[in-house]
């Protein structure tokens, strides 16, 4: 009997083993980056300003923000320059966001478009490396051809930063599962229909990435069935916040808001600059970007809450801010 058991232990750790070898030998899944120049016409660079600052926010992990203040707003001077995440998060490893301003040493300079849209939408560095999944190209794999090549025009056009950052050092084995995950985009994606309120909804909120903040986690992942219930806890700077829930369960998420209570909660921001941002104490500290996230377009507003009403409501109370951080 004890052979067995041994025998079976041995055959585990040998295909244990192999398992990790595997992936040790194993790339991530890329193609070749596309041989394109993004015309940088006015209305593409514009288009593409609002979705760096408003709509998937790239301000929020790749410009330096002062956590001192109401809302953490973003340094101006070194938008794009990138950012070391605070250890107290919690992630495995140093996880850093790149300096993604065009200077040739530290940042995108010598990256082609094709490049820059392959990390964006596809999660694979110009080197080859696999990016790790805080950047939500899962997410981005279905943004618009148009959308995403409006993003790297407003990108060409940052003011380059020379800032010299650490690279991320994942911890062992998420260093290697995350090279299972990049996946090449097929074929072109189109424009989504904004005639379809929920549905470019769901568009505006996936590019937002809403439910990597607003969905409690496990071991780095979503808990299924938790989607957007909100409780995933966020701590920075000595605060510490809860993210709120916005299904539309009536009690404890959004299914009491109206429609003009959801963009005026947005709206009732929109004075606020960093300079007049009071200073954050632990009732109101957030990682919600609401001096930016205020100036998002009134009809994309509506059609995010248009989205959010068609969740299966979820019972989640949250105590966004506990008494104390610790």
């Amino acid at each position: 009997m004890k052979k067995v058991i041994l025998t079976a232990g041995l055959v585990a750790v040998a295909a244990i083993g192999c398992g990790a070898a595997f992936v040790a030998m194993t790339t991530p899944k890329m193609r070749a980056a596309v041989d394109i120049k993004v015309p940088m016409t006015p209305e593409r660079i514009e288009r593409g300003r609002y979705l760096f600052e408003q709509v998937a926010h790239c301000d929020g992990c790749h410009s330096p923000r002062d956590w001192t203040k109401l809302t953490g707003p973003t340094i101006a001077q070194t938008r794009g320059a990138g950012s070391e995440f605070p250890p107290e998060l919690g992630f495995p490893g140093r996880i850093v966001a790149a300096n993604i301003t065009p200077d040739p040493e530290t940042g995108l300079g010598g990256w082609t478009d094709g490049e820059k849209i392959r990390a964006i939408r596809e999660g694979v560095s110009r080197d080859g490396r696999a990016l790790f999944q805080l950047m939500p190209y899962r997410e981005y794999a279905h943004m618009s051809d148009e959308d995403v090549e409006s993003l790297v025009a407003y990108l060409n056009t940052l003011k380059p930063v020379r800032s010299q950052l650490a690279k991320t050092e994942l911890n062992f084995p998420v260093n290697l599962l995350v090279r299972l995950t990049p996946k090449p985009v097929e074929g072109r994606v189109a424009n989504p229909d904004k005639r379809n309120k929920v549905k470019y909804g769901q568009y505006l909120v996936a590019l937002g990435e809403c439910a990597g903040c607003h969905t409690p986690k496990e071991r780095g992942e979503n808990i299924a069935g938790k989607e957007f219930a909100g409780g995933e806890e966020f701590r920075i700077a000595g605060f510490l916040v809860r993210s709120a829930n916005i299904t539309p369960d009536e009690e404890t998420g959004i299914g009491k808001w109206s429609e003009e209570r959801f963009v005026s909660t947005f709206k009732g921001h929109a004075e606020l600059t960093a300079e007049s941002a009071p200073r954050a104490t632990q009732a109101t500290f957030t990682l919600m970007s609401w001096m930016d996230q205020s100036k998002l377009d009134d009809e994309d507003l509506k059609a995010i809450y248009a989205y959010l009403r068609t969740l299966r409501p979820i019972y989640n109370p949250v105590e966004k801010h506990p008494p104390v951080a610790n």
